[in-house]
């Protein structure tokens, strides 16, 4: 019997969401094989007006990765070289590429403890005369505050350049997920809310001069063909991606409320369960759970890996999202941080474990996983009550 034999409840089901729409998907890229249109083509256009319209935002250029679409976006607002960039510290370190990409240094702050969002209280403390962006990132399907991030960059007068890789149609106060700042960046790898085929990703804007910049910069640098303006890069989302995406975009919203509704049957089990704890949901149902976080705390009776090798054990598979901070990657040494620069994202990295989360898991499915970690808990006497 192979490992996928054991698996009772996989981390992510692709399939399970993929095919339904198999024969309309082929149907799609078909077309985009008769019309030869591979790279710039028809489909692309027609899907970045469809996600941006579905954002609620006027423009959408279509680049190779949500990492490409941060350091293209940022160089389109005029950010580069000099200038600093605020960075939530606890994030997947792509958010930390695209902004060294773009030229810009990334000056990192610590997470609220509660929500694992970007902590703006501590982002008011690294201002500098050479700030000129904070990048907030929507964390597990989570939009941080529209509210408190308009008030704070109108105090401060900064820029906000969302990264909403995780947070396809997430909303908070009424507000949606790449509609608070002057663009934002989106992701399609496959596991995400929307996902492609493979790579992908968007840059979306209200501002028509920032959405023609990006294009620029995604095609060489290239106005039109054979004229180069300034140095850019290939960076464009291909025309058979796009046409996936396209099938896939009116079912987003669905999807997006399978996850909330999943996330609360989780909720229901496991705030029960003494040694874990639940990230905050400070959106309700705007959260789009990108991903399901809870955190191992030192009072439960097992630490975080042994409790992840019993799941495994029983066919539950499970992630960390994200075992290091990204300070403490040796990428980031040259930016000068050390172990206890940011204590709460440093907590949050030894405390979390990811459990399954795709629309259509069941609620046979979580009762199981939760089942398991009551199991898990039962197994040894030195659970204290907290």
């Amino acid at each position: 019997m192979n490992n996928k034999q054991l698996v009772k409840v996989p981390f992510v089901d692709l399939a399970l969401q993929n095919q339904p729409l198999e024969k309309e998907i082929q149907q799609a890229i078909n077309r985009v094989i008769q019309a030869g249109d591979f790279v710039l083509g028809k489909a692309l256009e027609e899907f970045e007006q469809s996600f941006a319209k579905a954002c609620g935002v006027q423009y959408g250029v279509g680049v190779a990765s949500g990492t490409d679409a941060i350091a293209l976006g940022l160089q389109a607002c005029g950010i580069g070289a000099g200038d600093e960039v605020i960075v939530p510290v606890n994030t997947f370190m792509a958010t930390i590429m695209g902004v060294i990409a773009a030229g810009a240094t990334p000056i990192l702050v610590d997470c609220d403890s509660q929500t694992a969002l970007i902590d703006l209280g501590k982002a008011a403390q690294v201002i500098t005369k050479k700030t000129k962006a904070i990048l907030p990132v929507h964390l597990y399907g989570q939009m941080v505050s529209p509210k408190q991030l308009l008030d704070w960059a109108d105090t401060y007068q900064l820029i906000i350049f969302e990264d909403a890789a995780q947070a396809h149609l997430a909303a908070r106060e009424s507000v949606g997920a790449g509609t608070i700042g002057m663009a934002t960046a989106f992701s399609f790898y496959p596991s995400k809310n929307l996902g492609a085929y493979g790579n992908g990703g968007m840059l979306i804007t209200q501002d028509e001069a920032i959405a023609q910049k990006v294009k620029t910069l995604r095609n060489y640098g290239a106005q039109s063909k054979y004229y180069h303006t300034e140095y850019g890069k290939n960076s464009r989302l291909d025309t058979i991606q796009a046409a996936i995406l396209q099938v896939k975009l009116p079912h987003l919203s669905p999807w997006n409320q399978l996850r909330n509704q999943a996330a609360k049957e989780y909720d229901k089990h496991l705030k029960k369960l003494q040694g874990i704890t639940l990230i905050e949901n400070s959106s309700g149902e705007g959260h789009v759970y990108h991903l399901y976080v809870i955190r191992i705390k030192e009072n439960c009776a097992f630490k975080r890996e042994q409790i992840r090798d019993k799941l495994t054990a029983v066919g539950v598979e499970t992630g960390i999202h994200y075992p290091i901070p990204c300070h403490l990657q040796p990428a980031c040494k040259s930016l000068g941080y050390e172990r206890g620069d940011f204590p709460q994202a440093e907590s949050l990295c030894s405390e979390i474990l990811s459990l399954p989360m795709y629309p259509g898991i069941t609620k046979n499915q979580i009762a199981f996983v939760c089942e398991q970690l009551s199991v898990i808990n039962e197994q040894s006497k030195l659970v204290k009550y907290y």
